[in-house]
């Protein structure tokens, strides 16, 4: 008998929960370096195979919120209401991921991955992805008229924002610094002032000069 699709991908949630979980455990118990694949789908009761069909690498086992952080960052462009504004919905969602990363009993998690220079890359890697995902998001945007470059480069400030706040000694204070910061940049691509503009014309100008030599 086929299983309800519904319960179908509750049990997949809920075995890739279970691996994570006991990656995890083993990570902290054991050190990370010292834990292998083998190791974590034993103690998890599942097959090799199986892990590797919910996490590519032993360092995605470390980011078991992965897609989740990156669907919450895109969400915040997408689901917006009518003339939402982009940068508090954004801020909202940084914020909610950064008291969540600092919360009691994190500090741990952030020292395994501050120690391996694997997870380091792993985590710079997936940050850069999430950027590129939230910077698709905004120039799709109608709404928001930006040029590639220009969201692009709200969306790498965005992704520094939760590092650099997270890392604070008040990091709720960091996310409203940092983003007071982030919203000037953007009102300066909505509204250039008269000598920015007087500048980007005159640079265009000697663009298409040179172009046609």
């Amino acid at each position: 008998m086929t299983e309800p699709p519904g319960r179908r991908e509750r049990k997949k949630a809920a075995t890739r929960q279970k691996i994570a979980d006991t990656a995890l455990q083993l990570f902290r118990e054991r050190g990370y370096d010292e834990v292998g694949i083998r190791d974590i789908a034993a103690e998890a009761d599942v097959a090799v195979t199986t892990l590797f069909s919910h996490f590519a690498s032993k360092e995605a086992l470390v980011f078991d919120q992965d897609r989740d952080f990156e669907q919450r960052l895109t969400r915040a462009v997408t689901d917006r209401a009518p003339h939402e504004p982009l940068i508090p919905a954004l801020r909202h969602q940084i914020r909610a991921l950064v008291r969540h990363c600092t919360a009691d009993g994190t500090a741990p998690f952030w020292l395994m991955i501050d120690e391996s220079p694997a997870l380091r890359k792993y985590e710079s890697s997936m940050r850069l992805r999430h950027a590129e995902s939230l910077a698709t998001a905004i120039a799709a945007d109608p709404d928001l008229a930006q040029t590639p470059t220009a969201a692009r480069t709200i969306a790498r400030f965005v992704i520094d924002a939760f590092s650099l706040a997270r890392e604070a000694p008040d990091p709720d204070a960091a996310v409203d610094e940092i983003f007071r910061m982030i919203e000037a940049a953007w009102e300066v691509t909505h509204h250039p002032s008269p000598v920015q503009g007087a500048t980007t014309a005159r640079e265009t100008k000697a663009d298409r000069a040179g172009s046609n030599r």
